[in-house]
């Protein structure tokens, strides 16, 4: 079994728009349309048996309708191995009441964005956020590190992130993108938190670039290499590692086949396509 920790899809009218203005944002080719007919495709392409899908909300006005359609989306598509996570802004204000309603839909975690939120990870308003999802048994994946689409942001580094972390009970923290995006040099600040897992997403080889696109020159396009990458996993511990894609930014069959050929042992594997999800996701 594989399951794939962070995906992205868009509301069917949306979809379209939404790809194409992300993907010149960041000057990065989509491998997806966006639509969760789009990620089931692209699962039966690369062999996924699940998919968590996790919401943004750029807007603390939008954070109730996102989370009333996560729930509606799993009612149609959990039995097909999509499930989408929750989400919560650190501006909205009934923040508190709001975790307490994603638990009571069944949702089993919340997705956060401090780049796209605008706000540091170690920032109060996060921390209460973290503290009240450990009550509650929720999960919370965060992005970490910069991001590819706002060059000079730097809301979530590892040591915001060990920061808040520190000061809120045990909560289980998915630290994307290996810890931190393109910071990977400063993840071991996070080595110490037993509570902290990381995900794989877009971390492994090479972006991949818009047609006809000349923002990525050489050598500004590469991500981890497979000996950083195994080192990474190895100073973690296979255990606190989840395999994800970050479909549709990556292709879900290569980036498979990335970790899969990165050197690391099939018992580390095991423990990253799915045992490790399993524990955290209670399934």
């Amino acid at each position: 079994m594989i399951i794939d920790f962070h995906t992205h899809s868009f509301p069917d009218k949306i979809a379209e728009s939404a790809i194409e203005k992300l993907s010149r944002t960041a000057h990065i080719k989509a491998f997806a349309d966006g639509s969760a007919n789009g990620i089931l495709n692209s699962m039966a392409e690369g062999g996924i048996d699940i998919s968590v899908m996790l919401p943004v909300a750029v807007k603390a006005s939008n954070v109730e309708s996102m989370n009333t359609y996560s729930a509606q989306f799993n009612e149609m598509y959990a039995e097909k191995g999509i499930f989408s996570f929750g989400c919560i802004h650190p501006d909205y204000e009934n923040w508190k009441d709001e975790l307490n309603r994603v638990a009571q839909l069944g949702l089993k975690g919340i997705k956060i964005h401090p780049v796209y939120q605008g706000v540091n990870q170690n920032d109060i308003r996060y921390i209460r956020i973290l503290e009240k999802a450990g009550e509650l048994g929720l999960i919370v994946v965060a992005h970490a590190g910069l991001d590819i689409g706002f060059p000079g942001a730097v809301n979530s580094t590892p040591s915001m992130i060990a920061d808040a972390v520190r000061q809120v009970g045990p909560v289980k923290f998915v630290a994307a993108h290996m810890g931190s995006w393109m910071l990977w040099d400063e993840v071991d600040e996070l080595l110490s938190l037993p509570h902290v897992y990381v995900d794989t997403a877009f971390s492994l080889g090479i972006i991949t670039p818009r047609e006809n696109d000349s923002h990525y020159i050489e050598h500004t396009n590469a991500l981890m290499t497979d000996e950083k990458f195994c080192k990474l996993v190895r100073r973690f511990g296979a255990d606190r590692v989840l395999f994800g894609s970050d479909n549709p930014w990556d292709s879900q069959k290569e980036a498979v086949n990335k970790v899969k050929n990165s050197g690391l042992e099939q018992s580390e594997l095991d423990k990253i396509f799915c045992t490790n999800a399993k524990r955290i996701l209670g399934i």
